[in-house]
């Protein structure tokens, strides 16, 4: 069990991105973490051949170089209909938001299996690199046939999971 007193222990999201560390901010504020994005001359290759491989060099690297706690995480679409792609490339399937999604729309076109998964893996290291936690989730759900709602990022726009999505009223 990892106990911190509120507050004073640093957390490192390996990141530069800052919806991540707001996120991150939602989920672990709580916690007694003092959460801060890693530093910006720090790139970490992604060399894994699974999101929670590169989650944990992530991890584990910035947790080395800053010699504090860090947490990353690796996360994307997979889409069945496109053998799992975007997947590992995720973030790189266009160099925008709006790019990624088109390109995903683009692919898939109207094909009639519309079924995909959000992975995510996340990985807490200690200051020596050590892994502390290693953790991965999948989130079933599909693919819509355009964008919609306000205020996710990414993929949200068109990945409905339907055991979250309230029922419609009649």
């Amino acid at each position: 069990m990892l106990n911190f007193s509120r507050g004073q222990t640093p957390l490192v999201v390996a990141t530069g991105n800052p919806n991540k560390l707001k996120e991150m901010q939602h989920y672990l504020g709580d916690l007694g973490w003092s959460l801060e994005l890693k530093p910006r001359e720090l790139e970490i290759e992604e060399t894994g051949t699974t999101f929670l491989e590169n989650a944990q060099l992530k991890a584990t690297q910035v947790a080395i170089a800053t010699g504090k706690w860090a947490i990353a995480d690796d996360s994307g679409l997979s889409v069945n209909a496109l053998n799992g792609a975007p997947g590992l490339y995720s973030a790189r399937y266009g160099d925008s938001d709006a790019e990624r999604i088109d390109r995903v729309l683009r692919e898939l076109g109207p094909h009639p299996n519309r079924s995909g998964q959000f992975i995510c893996a996340v990985v807490l290291a200690r200051p020596d690199g050590s892994v502390a936690l290693a953790e991965e989730g999948i989130c079933p759900g599909e693919i819509l046939p355009s964008p919609r709602g306000a205020g996710g990022f990414g993929y949200d726009p068109i990945f409905l999971c339907p055991r979250l999505t309230a029922p419609t009223q009649k």
